[in-house]
């Protein structure tokens, strides 16, 4: 199978008032294409640093990571970009979604940034699939925590992106609205064809994966 993702012996260290701070210690992972891979450990484990270095977002202290085939020691940070766009996408737990932009305008930029075709009805066709049918005119602020979180899943997926990386989706959620933001996640990706790397602290979450890895203090359990 093709590796959308590949981490060898990663590490991230950090500045602190008290000394540097070891985050993540000699950590390998590899993806494929199509396979979702769940990320489990306690608070502070070093589970969202990974989908940080991981994604390009953070520069590894050490190791070497590859996204997509290409390698991201030597990628500037415009090259970082130009590599996500299109391809690559982030489920945050805080949402981030542009709070002047209604829910259909937050789906369409990413399309329109990446140039794709058809935005309007791929954004619309998203929207309905996650069940906001109705709500593509509401405004962040006028919608609640589990329909601003579907938001947030529809857009990561607009551009059906090779690989998702979701950073505890659920975790503001009440369980029921949690499971099916869970769900639609689950079922877009797997439509899609792409790969998941997801982190919960959820364990029945993440026992929907290919596999389940567990983070202890910077380490990647195997």
């Amino acid at each position: 199978m093709t590796s959308v993702l590949d981490l060898e012996n990663v590490s991230l260290t950090l500045p602190a008032q008290s000394g540097p701070v070891d985050i993540l210690r000699g950590v390998s992972l590899s993806v494929t294409a199509g396979e979702c891979v769940a990320i489990v450990g306690p608070s502070g484990s070093g589970k969202s640093s990974l989908i940080s270095v991981a994604a390009g977002l953070e520069r590894a202290t050490s190791g070497t990571v590859t996204l997509l085939g290409t390698g991201l020691g030597d990628q500037s940070e415009d090259q970082l970009a130009r590599l996500r766009r299109g391809k690559v996408s982030l489920v945050f737990q805080s949402f981030h979604l542009l709070p002047t932009m209604t829910a259909l305008d937050n789906v369409r930029v990413p399309l329109e940034i990446a140039g794709a075709d058809n935005i309007l009805t791929r954004s619309e066709t998203l929207l309905r699939d996650v069940g906001l049918g109705d709500r593509m005119d509401h405004y962040p602020g006028q919608l609640s925590g589990g329909e601003r979180q579907r938001v947030a899943v529809a857009r990561a997926l607009a551009c059906d992106p090779k690989l998702v990386f979701a950073d505890e989706p659920t975790g503001n959620l009440d369980s029921e609205t949690g499971r099916g933001v869970a769900d639609k996640l689950f079922s877009i990706v797997q439509e899609q064809g792409a790969s998941l790397v997801l982190v919960t602290h959820d364990l029945a979450l993440a026992e929907r994966a290919d596999r389940v890895l567990t983070m202890q203090n910077g380490h990647l359990l195997t």
